[in-house]
């Protein structure tokens, strides 16, 4: 009874966002990570994909399979119209066993696929981010070779001072831009003390997608990659200013929007970022 009340009020706000187009800045539905939804997936795959597809959400980004095998995933999506676009890894996944990641994302149908954190001790050091640069570039050639796009997902770590910038100028200009992209989370953009729109605006041809998050009002920055869920809250109700983020965006390659929302109420809050989406 609970779920089929949950699944009708979804579908009311669904029907809503989507009686006319999006905002002029989001002319789509995002997309949505499975993250976002990680509680309910471990739980029910199925009735997670059915709240998904009832706020009208059919672009999904995987970052877990949580217990499926990829056929059987893409089969779940397929029956309800919900496309992978992008299949989340770990970094010693493209490492050590890449041709099975490569063979998973084609299972899933997925376009991209992204690894979201360098593993490091400390401070990301130079060295650390040499060796990630070489280990993307080798990947990025063998999913190029299949069809596939790489991007790195960035966490705010990335943004030291380095030469005359940050590592994480220094990983995109020495990655080769045939093989490897980004995905701009913009809440790690902002938390570090960077600008999300000066950042998309510097390197337009090399962000592909992009993890829209906001941070509660009065939240101080870090660079370590840590947000404590409850300070993940509704867009447009936190500290970054997305008609700013989204008009840059627009000017780019981005490909791909979707939703993060770490909070505990996501399924309560995702409708509401819809909405506020929606009138932009």
């Amino acid at each position: 009874m609970l779920r089929n009340t949950l699944i009708a009020f979804f579908l009311s706000i669904a029907l809503f966002t989507q009686a006319q187009p999006f905002g002029k800045l989001v002319r789509k539905t995002p997309g949505v990570v499975s993250f976002t939804f990680r509680d309910s997936f471990g739980k029910d795959v199925p009735g997670t994909l059915d709240m998904i597809k009832s706020m009208g959400i059919t672009d999904l980004e995987l970052s877990n399979l949580f217990g499926q095998t990829a056929p059987a995933m893409r089969a779940l999506l397929d029956q309800r119209g919900i496309k992978c676009s992008s299949y989340g890894v770990n970094y010693d996944d493209i490492v050590k066993t890449p041709d099975s990641v490569l063979v998973r994302a084609k299972a899933l149908g997925a376009n991209y696929v992204r690894v979201a954190w360098i593993p490091h001790q400390g401070e990301l050091s130079p060295e650390v981010a040499k060796q990630a640069i070489a280990d993307f570039n080798k990947f990025g050639k063998l999913a190029n070779a299949q069809g596939l796009l790489f991007c790195y997902h960035n966490h705010g770590y990335e943004f030291h001072p380095y030469e005359s910038g940050t590592l994480f100028d220094y990983i995109v200009q020495q990655t080769n831009p045939d093989y490897v992209s980004f995905e701009m989370d913009i809440a790690w953009t902002y938390l570090p003390g960077q600008n999300p729109a000066a950042l998309l605006a510097k390197y337009p041809k090399r962000f592909r997608l992009m993890h829209l998050k906001d941070v509660r009002k009065g939240v101080a920055g870090n660079d370590q990659g840590k947000l404590a869920p409850e300070n993940s809250v509704v867009l447009g109700t936190g500290q970054l200013d997305m008609p700013a983020i989204l008009k840059a965006a627009r000017k780019t390659s981005v490909e791909h929007l979707y939703i993060e929302d770490e909070s505990p109420a996501a399924p309560q809050q995702v409708p509401q970022t819809l909405v506020y989406l929606k009138q932009l």
